[in-house]
């Protein structure tokens, strides 16, 4: 239910910090520096709004966001707030894919966090709000915004529009795929530039249901987004008046005493694994989740994305594993349109406040349903799957979990002889080299939070294999993890890490590895005689970065069970 408003505000006392920097004589130097960037007298008496900005030159996602941020500034301005825009780092994970640079993506998450957290503490901002578009962006805003914990809201930069090649639908898998396709001779060089020239058509984040357009669903689920954020287009007017609006919103928020915690609850967080669940997200949703739950306090494990994940049915025909993009869901009825489904089903909680100041019922309530006749949401007599596609395994591979996806997928397990390696780079070799053949299991080790460092994706290896034609007659683990755009009988996040001593890192060609989506299994076909045996010969590999941030990461990440998140000696 809203929160009312204190009838007796003024401009005044919404200042519940920026005051220490703007009041009284003693801060005639403070007031000084904000004259100089444009500040006038009766901007002092107003609460001071951060609205965090990700935009860069270096992304897609990203290039639009300076535009947008400007927008979600003259709404904070028009509902009386004093807004000021600051910057914070984005990476591309397309761009960095495949190669050394992915070691910076993940660590990319934290320093997000951190320096929007540093800004919004030092500058002592009222009230923030935070434009993010690739992967990376979205939990690390939500991060700092839990740091911080000022009236809040998140806005996610917005989906790309498909691209075309040949009269067919394309995006950046597509382009990852055409690699295999291309070397495997199914197409020929004048097919595989197009497909290059045509895949990324303008601005946006990737156009299927990767991680960043399932982590903006996420956070429309948790309640820190307006309704539809996160289905919208990057470049529609629609996606500048959510940034408007969500300007205007933060102030009221602050009048209201709305804060991030109050709707960041244990509810909230499994009404996100539902939507997730749902539409077929990114298993990188596990990471970030856990993440965002940490910094809340929220009690959440891998554990609970399997209990969910066997309520919620399937029901989104989204890639990588179905036809359709985030731009298709946006005109039939959108993320939101989803969430109305589920909770008429049952399997959303309602009563969960959001930044609208209504609960997540009343907020669907305004919502119409999903357009009738559409075929890219299934109803619940239909489904994809009785069960959601994101899948906890443990076993003696994984004690303390691996994740697995098995949306679009005919096979749910394989048994088969480890072809091992301990990069993705020569992992890669061998795929185009056709060294890896149908019924292998494909480990990749030493990519964990650690060991990577950084857990960097491997988009360019499975998609690799599904060029080849083996999406479906190769298994693959790692410690490492997937990109969104990932598919295919394949195992993220085994947890514990190579790097640390997990089992993983004393597997050997040959031995016989089971992945059983059905049974949440992940086992090598060792005793744990054997396992103890030759863990006791093994010895830690010397850590790949001795000085620098990923040094600095390494002496810092948790397990990726924990969300990989870093934080400070005393506490690991």
């Amino acid at each position: 239910m809203r929160k009312k408003t204190d009838e007796n505000f003024t401009p005044r006392n919404l200042k519940i910090r920026s005051s220490m920097v703007t009041e009284g004589d003693r801060r005639a130097p403070n007031r000084a520096m904000l004259r100089a960037v444009g500040f006038k007298d009766e901007d002092f008496e107003k609460p001071m709004v951060g609205i965090a900005s990700t935009w860069g030159e270096v992304t897609p996602c990203n290039i639009h966001i300076l535009k947008l941020a400007e927008k979600a500034k003259q709404g904070a301005r028009d509902a009386g707030g004093a807004p000021q825009i600051f910057n914070t780092i984005t990476v591309s994970d397309g761009i960095s894919m495949g190669h050394e640079g992915m070691h910076f993506s993940l660590p990319s998450r934290e320093i997000i966090a951190d320096s929007i957290e540093i800004v919004g503490g030092a500058q002592r901002y009222d009230a923030m709000v935070a434009i993010g578009g690739c992967d990376k962006n979205m939990p690390g805003c939500l991060m700092a915004i839990v740091r911080l914990n000022v009236p809040s809201v998140f806005v996610y930069g917005g989906t790309i529009l498909p691209g075309n090649c040949r009269g067919r639908d394309i995006d950046i898998v597509s382009i990852f795929e055409a690699v295999g396709e291309f070397q495997a001779g199914k197409i020929d060089r004048e097919e595989f530039k197009e497909i290059e020239c045509h895949a990324i058509p303008g601005a946006g984040s990737c156009g299927g249901m990767y991680t960043a357009n399932t982590m903006a669903s996420a956070i429309e689920a948790l309640g820190m987004s307006l309704p539809g954020s996160s289905s919208m287009p990057a470049e529609s007017d629609r996606k500048l008046q959510d940034c408007y609006r969500a300007g205007q919103r933060v102030v009221e928020m602050l009048k209201e005493k709305i804060f991030p915690k109050d709707i960041l609850t244990r509810p909230a967080f499994e009404n996100a694994i539902a939507l997730v669940n749902a539409l077929g997200g990114s298993t990188n949703a596990v990471l970030h989740l856990l993440a965002i739950a940490k910094e809340v306090g929220v009690r959440l494990s891998m554990n609970d994305f399997d209990k969910i994940g066997r309520k919620v049915p399937h029901l989104a025909d989204l890639k990588p594993g179905g036809k359709y993009v985030m731009a298709d869901l946006d005109r039939v009825g959108g993320g939101h349109g989803v969430m109305k489904r589920l909770l008429e089903e049952g399997l959303l909680h309602g009563d969960c406040l959001t930044v609208t100041g209504k609960t997540l019922a009343q907020n669907l309530k305004e919502v119409e349903s999903l357009a009738a006749g559409q075929n890219i949401v299934r109803d619940f007599k239909n489904p994809f799957s009785e069960i959601g596609p994101i899948v906890i395994l443990k076993g003696n591979l994984a004690p303390e979990g691996a994740v697995c996806k098995t949306a679009g997928l005919k096979r749910h397990a394989i048994t088969g002889p480890a072809r091992v390696f301990n990069s993705e780079e020569k992992c890669f070799e061998a795929i185009m080299e056709d060294k890896v053949q149908a019924g292998d299991v494909v480990v990749i080790r030493y990519e964990g939070p650690k060991g990577g460092p950084g857990m960097r994706e491997m988009l360019a290896v499975t998609a690799a294999i599904a060029g080849k034609g083996l999406g479906e007659s190769v298994g693959l683990i790692t410690d490492g993890r997937f990109s969104g755009g990932t598919h295919g009988l394949v195992v993220g996040h085994v947890a514990p890490e190579a790097q640390v001593g997990g089992a993983i890192a004393i597997l050997r060609n040959g031995d016989k590895i089971t992945i059983d989506a059905d049974r949440r299994r992940l086992g090598v076909d060792l005793s744990q005689a054997e396992i103890k045996k030759r863990l006791k010969k093994w010895r830690q590999p010397p850590l790949r970065y001795k000085a620098g941030v990923l040094a600095k990461y390494v002496s810092l990440v948790s397990s990726a069970s924990e969300g990989a998140i870093t934080r400070p000696l005393q506490t690991q």
